[in-house]
Formats: C-alpha cells, structure tokens, sequence
C-alpha cells in the first residue's frame, strides 16, 4: 500500500473506488501530476470516473494536508503527495520536469535578519530552475 494511501486509511477518510484511484495514481517518487494529468491516469484504472470527482478529490486532499499543490510555470497548478517530508523542487526550465530535493542546511538561516522586515517566517520554499539532462544534451 502506498504512504499516501496509509495516511489516508490512518485518518479513517472513507476510501471510496474513485478516492482510492486517485491516491494510487498519486503514489511514487517525483510525482507532480496536473489535475488532467491526475485524470487521464484514473481513467486508465476506473474508466468511469468523471473529471470532476478527480478534481473534488484533490481539493480534499489538498484540504487535509496530505497533497501540496505545486506552482512552478504560473499556469498549472501540479499535485505533490510528498506533504509530510520537508523539500524543494528542481525544475527543467524547457520541459517542466519536477524533481523533489532536499538541500542541506537552513535554508531559513541563509536569510539576513535585515531581509525579514520584522517577518515571522513559518515557512520557505524555493524553486531550483536549470535544464534536466535530456533538454540539456
């Protein structure tokens, strides 16, 4: 069973076919599907289940925590069921190859105190951009 899925049964959300289909398609490393690209996948598994149910489902998740919707060209929002594990993306600036990264250190540390403006920062993220290996070549 996938981490995602075991979340979600921990939690006692009800696991319907459609739900269940959704957080399977979810389950992998690197995983930075479009809700398009989240549906297209469902439908492959349960050919019934409808664009809107997908879409319903990862606002749910997004709800509880357990997805983090992703931004990263300002166009389409990406679903990332890494939620519970502190990281960065790398992405491919042609292609648009999402990579999950864990940089060392304190990422907050390397912020100046004179750079917070009085801030409480409860939170950081940043976004590596390059080329992946196949846009490079």
């Amino acid at each position: 069973m996938s981490d995602l899925l075991e979340r979600l049964r921990g939690r006692g959300w009800r696991l319907t076919a459609q739900r269940r289909v959704v957080a399977e398609v979810l389950d992998g490393d690197h995983v930075h599907y479009t809700a398009d690209e989240v549906h297209a996948a469902a439908v492959e598994r349960l050919p019934e289940i409808s664009r809107a149910t997908v879409y319903n489902t990862l606002g749910e998740l997004v709800s509880l925590g357990e997805v983090i919707e992703v931004t990263t060209d300002g166009r389409a929002k990406r679903y990332d069921p890494n939620a519970h594990h502190a990281h960065q993306h790398l992405v491919c600036a042609k292609c648009g190859t999402i990579r999950d990264v864990h940089p060392s250190g304190d990422l907050l540390a390397d912020l100046p105190t004179q750079e917070r403006y009085g801030f409480a920062i409860s939170a950081v993220e940043v976004t590596y951009r390059g080329l992946c290996p196949d846009c490079a070549a």
